[in-house]
């Protein structure tokens, strides 16, 4: 606790040592009494809120924990007065992050009585927010002097990236859907599903001829086509320097954490990666994800090489870079699994139209609009359903 004059408390004491000064000077002894009163009015109110001071007891709750960028999020508090004797009215400040100050009145409180207070936390952006330390200062009626003690500690929010519940690729729909189903056609049938009559264009090697046999037409095997099973997300922390470069960043950091979150809803198995080395896999991805994002930043260091993935089945390599020159995405051309489909997320230039599966992300809805493109139509704002909440989502369809 520390108690001390405000800067009225000093221009006062200073008030009265120059009225003593002047009526000893002049002989003029109303200065005198004027001073003496001035002085007096100080010490009486230094006096006042040192010795009556807030006894109390803070409890601060953070809802929800973990916030999204975007979000709405609260600061509960709960003041219990563990005095004897009635306390004085007083005012709860606490700095939030670092340029915002929220302010409570309390007024003054029986013995062991209680009040809540609350404020909103601000959720702009991502990153780490930090509130704290909670005191309790206490002023004079005049407000001479005030006396400034501590009740809550330093406590950190963490706001995660904005993120979108996507469609992921199926296949045979959307362009990516096309390419990966013809890539599992390519690959070699799967288990054998059914027989089905014979259509012009159809193997014959396909035809099963005992069933044929059996039937006035001939029949053929139908095969199960193996679906999407993993998914790679790559994020490429080098960006130019300058504001065009933090923006472009992040944009991609929502395009990751959107792609990890809805890659792992979908059930497939994902693998979140960045250029400084960070891999992320294992059950519990999608929230380690947006626990990471929410603290990342841009690097100059060397690109981390990529282990390969030794997964089975189709595959997506997903990489978000700022451009096709980015290190991250020349690195792919070395991966010769022919079960994986590169897929380019550019957050500064605009993609080849022709011969390139990539999306254009130099906007928040060409990145939503361009996914689309490739996976499907409509799409999930994940704001509220961040996997470490558990809420419901609410489903917003947009049209480019």
């Amino acid at each position: 606790m520390t108690t001390r004059l405000t800067r009225q408390g000093w221009t006062v004491l200073v008030g009265a040592v120059l009225c003593v000064v002047i009526g000893r000077l002049f002989g003029i002894i109303e200065l005198y009494v004027i001073g003496a009163a001035l002085a007096a009015a100080v010490v009486l109110g230094f006096a006042i809120v040192l010795l009556r001071r807030p006894r109390v007891e803070v409890h601060r709750w953070i809802r929800p924990s973990v916030l999204t960028a975007g979000d709405v999020g609260r600061v509960e508090v709960l003041v219990q007065q563990i005095g004897r004797t009635r306390s004085p009215g007083f005012e709860l400040v606490e700095p939030v992050g670092v340029d915002r100050t929220a302010r409570m009145a309390v007024a003054p409180l029986s013995p062991d009585s209680e009040v809540s207070a609350g404020y909103r936390i601000p959720t702009e952006r991502r990153g780490v927010l930090s509130l704290g330390p909670l005191t309790a200062i206490r002023h004079d009626v005049v407000g001479l002097a005030r006396s400034t003690t501590v009740v809550g500690g330093i406590e950190e929010v963490l706001v995660s990236p904005r993120a979108y519940l996507l469609d992921m690729p199926s296949l045979g729909q959307g362009v990516l859907g096309r390419h990966l189903l013809a890539l599992a056609q390519r690959l070699g049938p799967g288990d054998f599903h059914s027989l089905r009559d014979y259509v012009e264009g159809d193997e014959p090697r396909t035809i099963h001829w005992r069933a044929s046999a059996r039937s006035e037409q001939l029949k053929v095997r139908q095969h199960s086509v193996e679906g999407l099973r993993r998914c790679l997300v790559l994020l490429d922390q080098h960006v130019p320097p300058g504001p065009e470069g933090e923006e472009a960043f992040e944009r991609g950091v929502t395009a990751a954490a959107s792609i990890v979150h809805s890659a792992d809803r979908a059930g497939l198995t994902t693998r979140f990666v960045t250029t400084d080395g960070a891999d992320l896999r294992g059950p519990d991805v999608a929230a380690q994800t947006l626990h990471l994002l929410a603290r990342i930043g841009t690097s100059a260091a060397p690109t981390a090489p990529v282990e390969r993935d030794p997964g089975e089945g189709l595959g997506l390599v997903v990489t978000i870079a700022p451009d096709q020159s980015s290190a991250a995405w020349s690195s792919l051309g070395r991966v010769t699994d022919p079960t994986l489909t590169a897929v380019g997320v550019f957050t500064l230039d605009r993609p080849p139209r022709r011969g390139l599966l990539a999306v254009d992300a130099r906007t928040e809805e060409a990145f939503l609009s361009g996914w689309e493109l490739l996976a499907g139509v409509g799409r999930l704002d994940a704001r509220t359903r961040d996997p470490l909440r558990r809420d419901q989502s609410t489903l917003v369809r947009e049209h480019a």
